[in-house]
């Protein structure tokens, strides 16, 4: 027999039964009155769908743009580009010239006392990088700027007084102190030839936050890190760094003898596993989480006019796809160190010749990490060759080998003179390396790249390390620091100094 089909339903209500079943609220209370019927709300599976459904929309467009409006007046305004002329001619894709600048106002007097961040501040540059999008939107490459670098500024105009400043050098980092965010980009855009479309200024309290609002971000370190200037203490391994513990992270100078280019690759090593953590946490996919992320990081920045909605979701949508091997690293390349300059002290000099091919292929958007040959495995050491001075002198009769001996090493990293000297006895057998005390770290690490060679110490030699060539010398082995960033300006991809 065929089912009958569902009767419709009735417009007159149904005779209820006496007695009500268990399952049933009754219909009358126990004095005989009507029981007032509370409304029923509506379905949830009705707000689960329409939750689903905003969620797979926002994601799709990477952040949501009404979540990204709102954050828009969070932002303080600059104008880093008026009145500039005779700028550089735009490339592909975008570059961020993103500063940061050592302004605490913000942070608390418990956070100065704990963090070593008393004093006051020079405002002037902690941080220089230039972070160029790829026109694909596949790949970020990040140029660290030494603070200290020589730099010479492009004619200026004070804008309050009309005078006019002729050019004259300076240290990179007082340019903001000079002439703020334009003479800044003026500069940079000087030197590079690289055009910035759009400046980004962190200060201490955005950056605390941001890491903060991150459920903070995880280093690793392959020996302890101790700097009694900023308070920094790790021991060797992974640490996972609060906002405070980070700012004392990414400033610390005295770690180890690499000084501010230590600091910089430490920057970097820090914004990869930044990128790495708002990548893999899903932040870019949630509005909500990313709007606390960049409430927190935008809460005290400032930045051009043009950077707005249309930006930081163009941004958003492109780090989506990012991960840590997306994001590539390097510092400019130096060509000297303590370049001494009257009326400004010890500077560094860029090597305009390295310098000018690395700013090339930024304009060109090309990746700065090329693919290179395999090569010998290198034996790992506690200071990096490239922090590493040395002279060499001959200690034989054989002609050519101090020349061949000095080659050798600075073709693996060491920074020698490049002018080898005869040593005053030509009958030496065994390789020495002779060494101040002070520098035994760096002495060690220099013996490992001559295989046999005998350490001497010299107190007060100074941190010139010599190596006297013997007749046993055959060649200089491939060394490497443990840390692979330390005090090295080559390019990186962020997979290769995040935490494995």
């Amino acid at each position: 027999m065929s089912p009958l089909p569902t009767p419709p339903r009735s417009p007159v209500r149904p005779q209820r039964p006496p007695q009500p079943s268990p399952a049933r609220r009754p219909t009358r209370r126990y004095d005989g009155r009507p029981v007032r019927r509370v409304r029923r709300r509506k379905p949830r599976w009705a707000v689960r769908a329409l939750t689903t459904v905003s969620a797979v929309v926002l994601a799709s467009a990477g952040i949501g743009h009404a979540v990204v409006t709102s954050l828009d007046a969070d932002i303080a305004r600059v104008d880093p580009f008026k009145d500039m002329k005779n700028r550089p001619e735009a490339g592909n894709g975008m570059n961020v010239l993103l500063v940061g600048t050592d302004g605490r106002d913000r942070i608390t007097e418990a956070e100065r006392r704990k963090y070593r961040l008393g004093g006051a501040p020079c405002h002037c540059t902690d941080t220089i990088m230039i972070v160029h999008i790829s026109e694909d939107r596949e790949r970020a490459s990040i140029v660290s700027l030494p603070r200290d670098s020589y730099a010479e500024t492009p004619e200026i105009t004070d804008p309050v007084t009309g005078r006019r400043t002729a050019p004259h050098p300076l240290k990179l980092n007082a340019a903001y102190a000079q002439g703020g965010p334009t003479l800044t980009v003026r500069t940079v855009e000087d030197m590079t030839h690289v055009k910035i479309d759009h400046y980004l200024e962190v200060d201490f309290a955005s950056f605390m936050k941001t890491v903060d609002v991150l459920g903070g971000v995880r280093v690793c370190t392959a020996r302890p890190l101790k700097d009694s200037y900023t308070g920094l203490d790790l021991s060797a391994g992974s640490h996972l760094l609060s906002g405070g513990q980070a700012l004392q992270y990414v400033r610390s100078r005295h770690t180890d003898g690499s000084s501010d280019l230590g600091r910089m690759q430490r920057q970097q090593r820090f914004l990869a596993a930044l990128v790495g953590q708002a990548t893999s946490s899903g932040v870019l996919l949630n509005p909500m989480k990313f709007r606390d992320v960049t409430r927190a990081a935008l809460g005290s920045v400032r930045a051009d006019k043009g950077f707005g909605t249309d930006e930081l979701l163009d941004l958003g949508r492109a780090m989506r796809n990012f991960s840590p091997s997306s994001s590539e690293f390097t510092t400019v390349p130096i060509g000297r160190m303590g370049y001494v300059v009257k009326g400004i002290g010890s500077t560094l000099k860029w090597d305009e010749t390295k310098a000018r091919k690395l700013f090339q292929d930024l304009r060109e958007d090309k990746p700065l990490a090329a693919p290179r040959a395999p090569r010998p495995k290198a034996v790992r050491v506690a200071v990096a060759p490239q922090q590493i001075r040395v002279q060499v002198e001959n200690g034989t009769a054989t002609t050519g080998l101090g020349k061949r001996v000095d080659g050798a090493l600075a073709a693996t990293g060491f920074r020698t003179t490049g002018r080898p000297v005869t040593a005053g006895d030509r009958t030496v057998r065994r390789t020495v390396v002779a060494y101040d005390p002070r520098w035994d770290r760096s002495a060690k690490s220099l013996a490992t790249a001559l295989p046999g060679s005998e350490l001497r110490a010299v107190p007060g030699q100074g941190p010139l390390l010599k190596v006297i060539a013997g007749a046993d010398f055959k060649k200089v082995a491939r060394v490497r620091a443990e840390d692979r960033q330390q005090g090295e300006s080559g390019v990186v991809t962020g997979d290769q100094v995040v935490c494995p």
